[in-house]
């Protein structure tokens, strides 16, 4: 299962951004890790460290190994239009990154569990694979039997609704939400350099 279970805080913090979640350890300690802290000086880092840094950002937000991901990558070089924009559709459209963003969940990790628990429908079909690319037009629910979830009840309590993701249409009373379309590079929030990706994989 493709899951980072090391230490979430100290990756953040290389990384200089809390892309697991809200983290009130890294929001105390935003600077790389090291028994040096901030006082040790540290050499700028070549181009194809900054690219590499930014391919591992993306693997680790979204949760995905490096074989996906470089699959993803080569569908995304196969498609039209901007390769990076395009990875990062993909990336957007998997099944468990989608049950995150329509708020059934309180993390990507959480609603990988979910999928793979078999709690969530793909247009009425169980379905327990979290990479499952979804299609414009793809439903998706929750199973019946798993509506009173602990988890997911908790998650939709806190849920704000999903009005500000323009490519996701959620139902309350349903339970059930709806994959518009492909999101526009400017409505995805993460701070992700897709170019530098792109230059990493066309080396």
């Amino acid at each position: 299962m493709a899951r980072y279970l090391g230490p979430k805080t100290k990756k953040a913090r290389a990384f200089g951004e809390a892309i697991f979640g809200a983290d009130r350890a890294f929001e105390k300690r935003k600077y790389p890790p090291g028994q040096h802290g901030t006082g040790k000086r540290r050499k700028q880092k070549s181009d194809y460290a900054l690219q590499l840094m930014e391919k591992q950002k993306a693997k680790y937000t979204y949760g995905v190994l490096e074989r996906q991901f470089r699959n993803l990558f080569k569908r995304a070089n196969a498609k039209s239009g901007v390769t990076g924009v395009v990875l990062l559709q993909f990336l957007e459209s998997r099944l468990d990154n989608t049950v995150y963003r329509l708020g059934l969940a309180p993390t990507r990790n959480a609603a990988r569990q979910l999928v793979s628990h078999k709690h969530i429908l793909v247009n009425g079909i169980l379905t327990n694979i979290p990479s499952h690319n979804l299609r414009p037009g793809d439903e998706v629910s929750v199973r019946n039997k798993s509506v009173g979830l602990e988890v997911i009840q908790n998650a939709l309590n806190a849920n704000t609704g999903v009005s500000k993701w323009s490519w996701l249409e959620w139902n309350p009373e349903t339970k059930q939400g709806k994959f518009l379309a492909y999101p526009e590079r400017t409505d995805i929030p993460e701070r992700i350099n897709e170019q530098l990706i792109v230059e990493l994989y066309s080396k």
